[in-house]
């Protein structure tokens, strides 16, 4: 695992624009997306980039079950306003989270994910380490899977909505083990409330209950921070 620690945040998220640039150049052709608040300045910087994804497809990690899909937070709308709108891709699939039968959808998008080698796989993390919506004690074997949302991850969403109450409860996800398929992985860790998680994974003990330190088993993950990990 490769850290690097980067306090300007605006140098930290064009570090990243230099990474996914460096794995177009090397012939990546599937990247895997996240969504939330630490991605949005990830992605206004590939708007601005002259980085084309034509040819390229995408898979994200996870969809809320139960609002449609051009729900404002839905995250098929957040990829469409904060990415595809600027920078179209050949394929963008990300989980039916309308699906009928929800576990019959999550189990669709395993199937698709390996017929698929996803070249980098971006990924935040929540603040009781979550990775995707796979909240603590969930099996680092566990493949993409409908999840009950830990209220701490409700309540650190919903600022998104008018209140917690709109905030669904259940959301389609890859699973750990779907996660750490790709061949690269980039972390990005910002502020403060992500520093349980990311001392977590610094400190080298893997454990399920930090979803996080499931990534101690890649290897190749790069983590951009702007947490001085010293500083206590």
């Amino acid at each position: 695992m490769k850290l690097e620690i980067i306090q300007n945040q605006e140098q930290l998220y064009k570090r990243a624009v230099d990474i996914i640039s460096n794995h177009l150049k090397n012939g990546a052709d599937t990247f895997g997306l996240a969504t939330g608040g630490t991605m949005l300045p990830l992605y206004e910087n590939l708007r601005n980039s002259t980085l084309d994804f034509s040819h390229c497809q995408s898979v994200n990690l996870d969809e809320y079950v139960g609002i449609p899909k051009d729900h404002p937070e839905s995250y098929h709308s957040y990829m469409k306003r904060q990415l595809f709108d600027a920078k179209p891709f050949k394929a963008a699939n990300i989980p039916n989270g309308e699906a009928q039968d929800i576990q019959k959808e999550a189990n669709a998008y395993e199937e698709l994910l390996k017929s698929l080698t996803v070249d980098l796989q971006i990924v935040g993390v929540g603040e009781n380490g979550h990775i995707g919506f796979n909240e603590p004690g969930t099996p680092f074997g566990s493949e993409s899977h409908v999840v009950e949302l830990a209220e701490s991850t409700r309540e650190a969403n919903a600022r998104f909505f008018n209140s917690i109450e709109e905030v669904p409860k259940k959301a389609i996800t890859m699973g750990i083990s779907t996660i750490l398929r790709a061949k690269s992985i980039l972390l990005i860790a910002i502020g403060e409330k992500k520093r349980f998680a990311l001392e977590a994974l610094l400190n080298g003990e893997i454990t399920e209950e930090i979803p996080v330190t499931s990534l101690l088993q890649h290897q190749n993950v790069i983590v951009l921070t702007d947490l001085n990990i010293d500083d206590r």
